[in-house]
């Protein structure tokens, strides 16, 4: 049976890109077999996001753009939807960290989120989001876009060496992610080092944080516990803070010697020589 439950459009962006990609679909002639077929989809999923009970990926609105000739609407609506699946405590960093021209962050137990691969996210977020992990994941990836585009921030990571040794998901996710660190080393505007065990007591004991700086905007320091996020842009601890990152940079390899350390912890921790894939 067709599901025609009706839909606030103003209760969220999923219900809003649900409602637009029904009234579309019917202004169109088209019942969800067919737009299915068209898109290379099940009636099924299109009646789930239509009811907001599936979250849709950038890859089907970008077919449904094409099928439905709708200049890009659900690929801008995406976005939104997607930026809407993140924690709520979350959501305010990510909108700050999308308009920041400049990132330094030091991460003491995870990959940072921008440099994740999607296999290694899954690990992590399936550990507390079970429930929701498509809809986490696909918020995650499309968190990274800033990457992609044409004037990107710059991006300057410390990772704590743990962080290379702490296996998520198995030896294989570990190997494709440490592979992903070596291929954004090479990147123009990011900037990533290890701080290694050796480094003993350092600055960044209490925790991962990050330092924000806008264009125009006062700086931003983030840091965040179990399930709240932490945001601040008081003078004193901007400054204490840059201070600190600063000297994590000194103390951290350099862009070389953390490019060794994490080969060479992908080939003796998850046995692979790093290279590129042969098909």
């Amino acid at each position: 049976m067709v599901n025609i439950r009706s839909l606030d459009p103003s209760a969220s962006p999923l219900d809003y890109y649900g409602s637009e990609l029904r009234r579309l679909r019917e202004e169109a002639g088209l019942n969800q077999q067919q737009l299915g077929d068209v898109v290379f989809c099940t009636a099924s999923l299109i009646g789930q996001i239509e009811t907001a009970k599936k979250v849709p990926t950038r890859e089907f609105s970008e077919r449904l753009d094409a099928a439905l000739m709708t200049g890009g609407l659900f690929s801008r609506l995406v976005g939104l939807v997607l930026k809407s699946q993140l924690p709520t405590w979350f959501q305010q960093y990510a909108e700050m960290e999308a308009k920041a021209a400049y990132i330094s962050t030091y991460q003491a137990q995870l990959v940072y989120g921008l440099l994740q691969t999607e296999e290694y996210a899954r690990a992590m977020l399936s550990v507390d989001h079970p429930d929701r992990l498509d809809e986490m994941v696909a918020a995650r990836m499309e968190r990274q876009r800033i990457l992609e585009r044409e004037h990107p921030p710059v991006v300057c990571v410390v990772l704590d060496e743990a962080v290379l040794h702490r296996e998520l998901g198995g030896t294989e996710i570990m190997r494709s992610q440490l592979a992903h660190l070596l291929g954004w080393l090479a990147h123009p505007w990011v900037q990533l080092q290890v701080l290694p065990f050796e480094a003993g007591q350092h600055t960044g004991l209490l925790g991962s944080f990050t330092l924000l700086r806008f264009e125009s905007d006062p700086d931003i320091f983030y840091t965040e516990s179990y399930d709240s996020g932490h945001m601040t842009a008081n003078s004193h601890a901007i400054r204490e803070r840059s201070v600190g990152y600063a000297r994590l940079q000194a103390t951290a390899l350099s862009r070389e010697d953390s490019a060794a350390l994490i080969a060479r912890v992908m080939e003796e921790r998850y046995g692979h020589q790093p290279g590129p894939a042969v098909a």
